[in-house]
């Protein structure tokens, strides 16, 4: 009986600290990452998605970038009385000549980030799945991910979300063919309407918890 009164006392200690950890994550917003060119703005695309997160009420983070990173911060920033804030995953860029680290790379962040988190990484495009990419960082620290069209990195990036990280992404794309490379089984969509519903979805189904 000792021993059972023992084992309930612990049961209720533990289930305790859960609620407490779980008392922690209530109240923070989710983040949804947007992923895509760095140099191609798709501002049709990316301005609706923007202003469409802001409205959901979760913090945007992207690359930092310009681009599709830029277009859909800058439509994320203005929208108003948004809850969420633009976070950026800084890439580093290195001394041509001693190697050295040489602070953020040249165009980052751009004018809409509000809390830039600056790195040592410094490798992208198609050597964006090395250690030394912050593609990592930018997929583990997101609830969900969105994909517009890019090139090699914004691939490498599905790649790691999808296949490495398990990370629920949707494309929003017109076709495949936007981003080289893709994983078959990756959802593509062109219909917005469907996008939102994935993030509707997906929001729902991590009850606001910030990315495990």
């Amino acid at each position: 009986m000792a021993g059972d009164g023992f084992e309930t006392l612990q049961s209720l200690r533990k289930t305790t600290t859960l609620s407490k950890i779980r008392a922690q994550f209530e109240g923070r917003l989710p983040v949804v990452g947007v992923l895509g060119s760095g140099s191609e703005a798709w501002a049709g695309k990316a301005s609706r998605l923007g202003a469409m997160l802001a409205d959901m009420g979760v913090h945007l983070l992207t690359g930092g970038g310009g681009g599709v990173m830029e277009s859909v911060s800058r439509a994320f920033f203005n929208t108003p009385h948004r809850k969420g804030l633009v976070i950026g995953i800084i890439p580093a860029q290195k001394h041509t000549e001693t190697g050295e680290h040489a602070g953020p790379k040249t165009g980052y962040p751009n004018p809409y980030v509000e809390v830039p988190i600056y790195t040592h990484l410094h490798k992208s495009g198609e050597k964006g799945s090395d250690d030394l990419s912050r593609n990592h960082i930018n997929i583990l620290s997101s609830n969900l991910l969105i994909a517009l069209p890019g090139g090699s990195g914004t691939s490498s990036e599905v790649r790691l979300a999808v296949e490495t990280y398990h990370r629920p992404l949707i494309a929003y794309l017109d076709n495949r063919s936007q981003i080289p490379d893709i994983p078959d089984h990756l959802r593509v969509e062109s219909d917005f309407g469907k996008v939102t519903e994935f993030v509707r979805v997906m929001l729902e189904s991590i009850g606001g918890n910030t990315a495990q």
